[in-house]
């Protein structure tokens, strides 16, 4: 199990957001949970410093590029790139340093994965720098992949012949557990326990709900080794207090 850092940016700062709390409406309350004084580049350097490559850096929303683009040129090569990504940039991000592009909203439509769009993105930059994001919600009888800063449920139902099908078209996939994502209430166990069985052809990362160093060596356990994690708001360089970053770091390695 790797430890797959991340910068999430918000309004050009480096924050801690409840995700599901993100929406296009102006008058829904949207959950901060951490707000940094610290420039992209601060926590590219740290992760540079710890060699933990395979970290991703997630742009919710507009006027986040130039603190994305100071990361990347803070560590090139070192670190993936969502947020908003699609056919138009794809390219752009790349040459400016990201190691590979994550995308989620493009490549559906209408609840439908689209399979044309996804088809042109290989193409384009190639599986090998091309990362699925599977971030998805509990709805009746499993979880669904969800879009558009995850409001909208897709038909896609996480499975093992999901994840063994898309595998063809990417070289990892990103999934966060919406429900519990940024709560620090803990892992979704049901989410994890189905992923390992899943038993992914390529690398996937688990975010969502991490509280304490427990859930870390739940992720381990439940995952089975073959599912690498993320860690948000319980870290303390994220103002948290449920982890270390430095013991994060040494478990995981």
């Amino acid at each position: 199990m790797r430890f797959r850092p991340c910068i999430d940016l918000h309004e050009g700062r480096v924050k801690q957001i409840v995700g599901s709390t993100l929406s296009d409406d102006h008058s829904a309350v949207l959950r901060t949970n951490f707000s940094s004084d610290l420039p992209s580049s601060w926590y590219a350097h740290l992760y540079r410093q710890n060699n933990l490559t395979g970290g991703h850096i997630i742009m919710l929303g507009p006027g986040n590029e130039a603190a994305a683009t100071d990361a990347l040129s803070a560590w090139p090569g070192g670190l993936q790139l969502g947020g908003g990504i699609s056919d138009t940039n794809a390219e752009h991000w790349l040459k400016l340093g990201a190691s590979h592009v994550i995308v989620t909203s493009y490549v559906f439509h209408d609840g439908q994965l689209d399979f044309d769009r996804l088809e042109q993105l290989r193409r384009l930059i190639g599986k090998e720098r091309l990362v699925l994001d599977l971030s998805c919600r509990w709805k009746e009888d499993g979880y669904y992949v969800v879009t558009d800063r995850w409001q909208k449920f897709t038909t896609l139902r996480m499975s093992k012949e999901l994840l063994a099908e898309l595998s063809s078209s990417c070289a990892e996939f990103l999934i966060h557990a919406v429900d519990v994502e940024g709560k620090c209430m803990g892992v979704d166990e049901r989410l994890l326990a189905l992923l390992a069985v899943a038993d992914s052809p390529v690398p996937l990362t688990y975010a969502g709900g991490v509280g304490s160093m427990a859930d870390v060596e739940l992720i381990r356990r439940v995952g089975q080794g073959k599912i690498d994690a993320t860690v948000g708001s319980a870290l303390d360089i994220f103002g948290g207090s449920g982890c270390k970053y430095k013991e994060v770091v040494e478990f995981c390695r």
